[in-house]
């Protein structure tokens, strides 16, 4: 069982008021500290009751590094935060996810992918695993053989594309139920998947954001909250 209740050491900050049916959502995140969080401070740090993760022209990363929130496995649940992202950034928020062995603060799981330039932000990608399972406006079924079968649409992606803030403060809704994994961006459905592969999914597991390989980037998240 997950205490969600007691993840915080003092009385949570939201530096924006929150919109919204809220019951049952506890903040994993008090806005000044990364208590109960676990990444490189080379690339992690708390700002303004943010979530800072930086990649600069001096710390330019060989491999993608996550902040990993050790407050327990989530399995069904569901998650809210804000993010806002710069122009080149690459980043997203993995769950139901395992530590990669011998490498620090990798993660293989679900993402929730989140980009600056709008390409893959809010599909389905499994981390070093069987990678893209949802694009952004499709609803996938997986079968027992782990291949995705697009089987219905949520939209078109680049239509999907005109409800995410560009260089602003975005709301993601992640709700994982089951076998059944919905992203949601500022009220929009983004993707769906439906896996039921037999071999691959996991019930449980861990949350962790990321900082992802290429150019110099900026991801901030804030008014982090959890619902089990």
């Amino acid at each position: 069982m997950i205490c969600f209740g007691s993840t915080l050491s003092g009385q949570p900050k939201f530096p924006r008021p929150i919109s919204g049916d809220e019951t049952g959502f506890v903040p994993i995140f008090d806005g000044d500290s990364l208590h109960n969080w676990e990444g490189d401070p080379t690339y992690w740090r708390v700002e303004d009751d943010m979530i800072i993760g930086e990649v600069t022209p001096e710390t330019i990363l060989k491999r993608n590094s996550f902040l990993i929130w050790r407050g327990g496995f989530p399995g069904d649940f569901e998650l809210k935060l804000e993010y806002r992202i710069s122009e080149g950034g690459n980043s997203g928020i993995n769950y139901r996810s395992v530590e990669i062995q011998d490498t620090p603060y990798a993660l293989k799981g679900y993402q929730f992918d989140i980009d600056g330039k709008g390409r893959w932000t809010g599909q389905n990608y499994e981390e070093r695993g069987r990678k893209f399972l949802a694009l952004r406006g499709q609803l996938t079924q997986i079968a027992t053989d782990g291949e995705p079968t697009v089987f219905g649409s949520l939209g078109e992606k680049e239509e999907l594309f005109e409800f995410i803030k560009k260089d602003d403060w975005n709301e993601c809704h992640l709700i994982v139920r089951g076998t059944t994994l919905v992203h949601i961006i500022n009220g929009h459905v983004m993707s769906v998947v439906i896996d039921n592969d037999l071999a691959n999914p996991k019930k449980e597991g861990l949350l962790g954001v990321q900082v992802h390989t290429g150019p110099p980037m900026t991801i901030k998240y804030r008014n982090i909250r959890i619902k089990e």
